[in-house]
């Protein structure tokens, strides 16, 4: 019995196949059945660049191959290559390397340094614009210096604290040689006006210069809170120390943790010698050891901070006078100067303190603070008037170089002698 050929047999479609329906699988057993068409060759000469490569990128060693991988040479090689650096588009140009135009300004040449008195002028005239405005105007309106004219000038002089006792005599006097040489126009009248105000400051005026003979310099510093006494120390003591003294800072205020602590920075930062007590301790019994000190360690100058006290506290304006009392005791002519401190911007209250501390204590001369603008000037211009005391040094700013000596006609040039076209 002949064996019968044994019968085909359809492979059992797969998982994937049972989850679809008969039609998809028999279409997709076709289509894999179907014989596959060899692809039409790659014509690699047009991707073949008719310019010649760049020179790094022709020279560039190619990697070596892996395995039994054949080596990339020819064509391919070139495209392998060209896939890790790309040679540069002919149509870009080449980066401009940066230069500086010939035409180019040159950089600015560092700003000199203004003197002390243009700093002093642009400090003054930048808060006095309203109040020379107002004086040009009074005088500019009728050209004489009428019945109206006086009734503007004294509302311009109040509003910049002056005093009205002061006030009246500014008037008075600027009336009278208005009279007397017949003047007129506005230009003149200025000139007479800041003369009779430049006579108020004359007479009495002081330098602050240390001369140390026998034992050393006592300068006591006094004023409320506030009016800037510490650093106004500070600033002097800086001074001194320029001139080659050995200087000496006293915290006489031994009830205010941060004023000891503000006037030691001073001492640091001008290389002085400093002396403190325990809080709360009785500050005419410092002012002695300090003096005693002092003049064992050969010290020129010493400055003592005093606390700040209301004028209207008589126990504490007599504990001021228990000091200065102390210090005569143990150097003979000291305190050798007792400056009083104010702030410019107190207005009329400054009267009051220059007549509290005169009384307690023999005031040498007067320091102005924060004098920054004409409104806030005008209260020295009544001090001055009213109190035969001489104004030793003014402060027009922070800086430690912000605070010298007072010259009248330099104040009053740098704050009336703005020109016309100013006002």
């Amino acid at each position: 019995m002949s064996e019968q050929p044994e019968q085909e047999r359809k492979p059992r479609p797969g998982f994937f196949s049972r989850l679809f329906s008969q039609k998809k699988v028999e279409e997709a057993e076709a289509k894999a059945a179907a014989p596959i068409e060899d692809p039409s060759p790659v014509d690699y000469q047009d991707s073949i660049p008719t310019e010649p490569l760049e020179e790094n990128i022709a020279t560039e060693p190619l990697e070596p191959p892996v395995g039994n991988a054949p080596k990339k040479s020819g064509m391919l090689s070139w495209i392998w290559g060209s896939s890790k650096k790309k040679p540069a588009s002919p149509d870009k140009p080449d980066p401009i390397p940066e230069t500086v135009p010939e035409h180019a300004a040159p950089a600015p040449a560092a700003v000199p340094r203004k003197s002390w008195f243009e700093r002093l002028r642009e400090r003054l005239r930048s808060g006095s614009g309203s109040f020379l405005s107002a004086v040009w105007s009074a005088f500019g309106i009728s050209g004489k210096l009428d019945e109206e004219t006086t009734e503007r000038l004294e509302e311009i002089l109040l509003a910049a604290d002056v005093g009205m006792e002061t006030t009246l005599k500014i008037v008075k006097k600027l009336e009278a040689r208005a009279k007397a040489e017949k003047a007129e126009g506005a230009e003149r009248l200025m000139e007479l006006f800041k003369e009779v105000l430049t006579e108020v400051f004359e007479g009495s005026t002081k330098t602050f210069s240390p001369q140390p003979t026998d034992g050393p310099y006592v300068v006591m510093v006094v004023g409320v809170n506030g009016v800037g006494k510490t650093t106004t120390i500070g600033k002097m003591a800086k001074r001194c120390r320029d001139a080659g003294l050995r200087v000496m800072l006293v915290a006489g205020d031994t009830f205010r943790a941060a004023a000891v602590e503000q006037l030691e920075v001073w001492a640091r930062r001008t290389e002085s010698d400093f002396l403190k007590a325990k809080h709360g301790a009785d500050p005419s019994g410092l002012a002695f050891d300090a003096l005693t000190a002092a003049r064992a360690r050969s010290v020129d100058v010493v400055f003592f901070d005093t606390a700040g006290r209301l004028q209207t506290k008589t126990s504490l304006m007599e504990e001021l006078g228990k000091v200065h009392r102390v210090c005569g005791k143990v150097i003979g002519g000291a305190p050798h100067e007792t400056l009083l401190v104010i702030d410019a911007t107190t207005g009329q209250n400054a009267v009051n303190q220059v007549k509290a501390f005169s009384e307690a204590v023999k005031l040498n001369g007067l320091v102005m603070t924060k004098l920054d603008g004409t409104a806030k000037g005008g209260i020295l211009i009544t001090i001055r008037d009213q109190f035969d005391i001489p104004v030793t040094l003014i402060g027009v700013g922070e800086g430690v170089d912000d605070l010298r000596d007072f010259d009248p006609r330099q104040f009053a040039n740098a704050l009336f002698g703005a020109p016309k076209e100013e006002k």
